[in-house]
């Protein structure tokens, strides 16, 4: 499903917070009123005492070592069955400053950061609706910076600090993430939903051939390649006898 907006926004600073220690970034905006002409409220934690993932996951960050954020903006422009052009902004605006770092950045459907074929970072996204309308939208991000040693069952962590060698910036970092995502949330505030669609299929994961995946309702494992993902976040596949599937959320995971 594709959508269509022509309404155009200015952009604005966006308001960023620094704490030592909270629960979690995203329950701290939850609870946080910003203040009238605020459009974008982050949060950045050197530590998260209950930092989550997609489900019952939990996210494993060694202390003052990582990137533990939470970006809140108001999206009531976006028609709530294209909310996930939100998610397609915000991951382009994380793999935009990796980039500068590494190549091998990409874009895992449907919430993942990988380098190669390893995870170095992960969103969750959490959205209030109000009157037909997207009142909130909090993306609770998790990037493996300058931590090196992992101890839980993850199968394929990696840090910047693996890839590279050397300690990061973590301030650094964390501003260039925020300019990139003042970009590219103008952009949804714009109307340019197809640019940010084809900027993101450029950057998918597996974009290219077939891999294996396997249907979570039925434990199959098949090969398929990606068609396509839609503003709503469905993900389109193509098995090799021809046949095309429409997998949501939870659906479906990629064999590694």
């Amino acid at each position: 499903m594709w959508c269509f907006n022509r309404n155009k926004k200015k952009t604005v600073k966006p308001n960023i917070i620094w704490l030592d220690e909270t629960d979690s970034t995203n329950n701290y905006l939850k609870n946080y009123v910003p203040a009238s002409d605020e459009k974008i409220s982050v949060v950045v934690a050197d530590y998260q005492k209950s930092g989550r993932g997609q489900g019952d996951n939990t996210w494993e960050s060694e202390g003052g070592k990582n990137l533990l954020f939470s970006i809140l903006v108001h999206p009531v422009m976006v028609p709530v069955h294209c909310q996930f052009l939100l998610s397609m902004a915000e991951a382009l605006a994380v793999k935009e400053t990796l980039d500068k770092y590494t190549d091998g950045i990409t874009l895992k459907w449907p919430n993942d950061i990988y380098w190669n074929d390893k995870k170095i970072g992960g969103t969750l996204i959490e959205t209030t609706l109000g009157g037909g309308h997207i009142k909130n939208c909090i993306f609770g991000t998790g990037i493996d910076v300058n931590q090196t040693e992992f101890k839980s069952s993850a199968p394929n962590p990696v840090s910047l600090k693996n890839i590279l060698g050397n300690d990061i910036d973590r301030k650094k970092l964390m501003d260039e993430i925020v300019d990139s995502f003042t970009k590219y949330y103008a952009m949804i505030e714009n109307g340019q939903y197809g640019d940010i669609s084809a900027l993101y299929h450029l950057a998918l994961y597996r974009r290219h051939g077939f891999f294996k995946y396997r249907d979570k309702s039925t434990d199959e494992v098949f090969d398929a390649a990606i068609i396509e993902v839609g503003d709503d976040g469905t993900l389109v596949v193509r098995d090799r006898n021809g046949m095309i599937s429409e997998y949501r959320f939870k659906e479906i995971e990629t064999v590694l």
